[in-house]
């Protein structure tokens, strides 16, 4: 089998990121890329990517730069190669963007398209990707509604009775208004505990790009700790390792980060330096399938919890519930709860919430198919 043509899709949404006044459900993403890998047996690998698409589709179709090293675009060094050689395949494009990458897009575009190899070999060998990485220790896990602050403690209120409503255990409310007031973030978040009581978890993400310091951080977690928040997400800049540190060993409450991390060896620091309990690779940006299940390894190795991040489409659920079910603890799926169509609408056969929990797809590869009537309905580029 060989690969004949690697290609990024851009998809746009009608409407605007963000989330409407009073209880309403925030919309999603405006826009999205699709990573779309063709071989020479008829078999396509697909994957998200949640990233600046326009950026990601000039990674992908940059021409070969000669005998350069580092300056290769994607497609240009996939050409001819064996999808199945997912780890050589990782080494080369990643030495092929070295000069213009390392982080950032270049290993987001990486990501994408090796959660498409994993999904090509998966369709080929008609087995579903959890069995490929090694095994599957869950059939089905456990999932968080993922959604925005409300700006209202009444809002708060009525948007947590709609997910009690719809079955989920667990909510996780973050990014909107929260970090704009130090005194209604505490009533937010009270409003979220007292309206789901105390067997329902309560996730707070604090917003990354609110800047704080570490004290800072460390009295927030303290404002927040008598409504028993399950753990607290992005308290700092991603690259402030040290700072994670001082609030980790401050804190009894656990400390989460890293859906902007990537490759081994930054959550290695993550874990190493900065000390986090929980974290929380995304596998459209940390390095794919190829990169994550050895973050999963290096999270065991040190005790830590390793909670995925996925707030994109289905395909990418699709790939953190098969990594999930890669894990001997797994603890949850984030489920984005957005309204957004490009959330659910781009596959066949979306996931289900079904008594708080989602099924890992069983069918070959992801386990999604995506519509390609919906894929035309929004691609712009």
């Amino acid at each position: 089998m060989k690969i004949t043509n690697v290609e990024l899709l851009i998809l746009e949404a009608p409407g605007s990121y963000g989330i409407p006044p009073g209880a309403g459900e925030a919309y999603g993403m405006k826009n999205l890329g699709i990573v779309k890998v063709e071989t020479d047996t008829g078999i396509t690998g697909y994957s998200d990517v949640e990233t600046q698409p326009y950026v990601a589709r000039a990674i992908v179709e940059a021409p070969a730069a000669g005998v350069l090293p580092g300056f290769q675009g994607l497609r240009a060094v996939l050409l001819g190669e064996d999808p199945f050689e997912v780890e050589r395949l990782w080494n080369k494009m990643y030495m092929a963007s070295v000069y213009y990458g390392r982080r950032g897009a270049a290993i987001q575009v990486i990501s994408g398209i090796d959660i498409a190899l994993w999904d090509i070999i998966g369709k080929a060998t008609q087995q579903p990707i959890y069995k490929l990485l090694g095994g599957g220790y869950h059939r089905k896990i456990r999932a968080y509604a993922s959604t925005l602050f409300r700006s209202t403690p009444q809002a708060m209120q009525e948007a947590c009775k709609r997910y009690i409503d719809l079955g989920f255990t667990a909510v996780k409310f973050g990014w909107g208004v929260f970090g704009e007031d130090k005194e209604r973030d505490v009533e937010l978040v009270e409003a979220a505990r007292r309206a789901l009581g105390d067997e329902i978890d309560l996730l707070v993400d604090t917003g990354w790009y609110v800047q704080r310091t570490p004290k800072e951080a460390i009295a927030l977690v303290h404002r927040l700790k008598p409504f028993n928040p399950f753990f607290i997400e992005e308290l700092l800049s991603p690259e402030d390792y040290d700072g994670y540190a001082q609030v980790s060993e401050a804190v009894s409450t656990l400390i989460a980060c890293g859906e902007q991390e990537s490759t081994e060896w930054g959550f290695r620091r993550l874990i190493e330096q900065a000390k986090v309990d929980v974290v929380q690779p995304d596998v459209s940006r940390c390095g794919g399938f190829t990169v994550a299940r050895k973050v999963v390894h290096l999270a065991d190795s040190h005790n830590r919890l390793c909670i995925p991040h996925a707030w994109s489409s289905d395909v990418l659920s699709a790939a953190t519930l098969h990594l999930n079910a890669y894990m001997r603890r797994a603890v949850f799926l984030e489920f984005n709860a957005a309204n957004g169509p490009l959330v659910r609408e781009i596959v066949r056969n979306p996931l289900r919430l079904e008594e708080g929990h989602v099924d890992v797809p069983q069918e070959p590869g992801l386990g999604v198919e995506l519509d390609e009537a919906a894929l035309a309905k929004y691609r712009i580029e």
